[in-house]
C-alpha cells in the first residue's frame, strides 16, 4: 500500500472509530430515555390507581385500562431496548476490530492499546464486554437495562393475572389468587429472558461467521 493509500486508509479508520463511539453513545441515551418513560408512566400510573382505589365502582374499569396499557408499552420498551443493547454490543465489536489494527502498527503499541478481553486476539465481543466492565456469563443478561424493564413489566403483568382472577373469584378468594401472580411474572420473565439470549447468541453467529470468512 503506498504512502498516499496508507494515510487515506488511516483517516477513515479514525474517523469510522469515531463514528461508532458516537453511535454507541446514541443508543446508550436512547435506552436511558426510553426505560425513563416507562418507569415515569409506571410510577404515576400507581399514583393514579391509588387515587382509583377510593372508589370500588372506579377501581376496576380504571385498572383494566390502565394495566394493559402499561403492558403494551413495557414490552414494546423491552424489545426496542434489546435491539439498543444489541447494536451497542455490534459497535463496540467494531472498536475492537479498530483497536486491533492500531496494536499492530508498531512494537509499542499493545502498551497504549492493551487487550481489554484478556488477551484472545479476535474474539471481539469479548473485547467489547471488557470494554463495559464486565464478561461472559450465564447471568450477564440479567444485567442489562432491557431486563430491568422486563422485570419489572412482568411483576405489572402478575399483578394484572392476580387482579383478573379476584374480579372472577370474588373478593372473599383474594388470598386464595395473591400466588397466581409469581407464576405470570415468572412465565414472562422467562420468555423475555429466552428471547434477549437469543439475539444476543445470533450476534455471536454473525461474528464467529465473519472470522471464518
Amino acid at each position: 500500500m503506498s504512502d498516499d493509500n496508507q494515510a487515506a486508509f488511516m483517516s477513515a479508520l479514525v474517523t469510522e472509530h469515531f463514528v461508532l463511539q458516537s453511535a454507541a453513545s446514541t443508543t446508550v441515551s436512547e435506552s436511558t430515555g426510553r426505560a425513563s418513560l416507562y418507569l415515569a408512566a409506571l410510577s404515576s400510573s400507581l399514583v393514579a390507581t391509588g387515587f382509583a382505589a377510593q372508589s370500588p365502582h372506579m377501581f376496576v374499569p380504571f385498572v383494566a385500562t390502565v394495566i394493559p396499557a402499561l403492558l403494551i408499552l413495557g414490552f414494546f420498551t423491552s424489545v426496542r431496548l434489546v435491539d439498543t443493547g444489541v447494536q451497542n454490543l455490534r459497535y463496540l465489536a467494531g472498536i475492537a476490530r479498530i483497536r486491533e489494527y492500531y496494536r499492530e502498527l508498531d512494537p509499542r503499541a499493545p502498551y497504549f492499546f492493551t487487550e481489554w478481553g484478556g488477551g484472545t486476539r479476535h474474539d471481539e465481543r469479548a473485547e467489547a464486554l471488557a470494554s463495559l466492565g464486565t464478561r461472559r456469563s450465564r447471568l450477564l443478561g440479567l444485567s442489562t437495562t432491557a431486563s430491568m424493564v422486563a422485570s419489572i413489566n412482568s411483576i405489572v403483568a402478575g399483578a394484572g393475572a392476580v387482579l383478573v382472577a379476584v374480579s372472577i373469584s370474588g373478593r372473599e378468594h383474594t388470598a386464595f389468587m395473591v400466588p397466581l401472580g409469581v407464576p405470570a411474572a415468572v412465565v414472562c420473565m422467562t420468555l423475555f429472558c429466552r428471547y434477549q439470549d437469543s439475539r444476543y447468541l445470533a450476534l455471536d453467529f454473525e461474528n464467529n461467521g465473519k472470522a471464518e470468512k
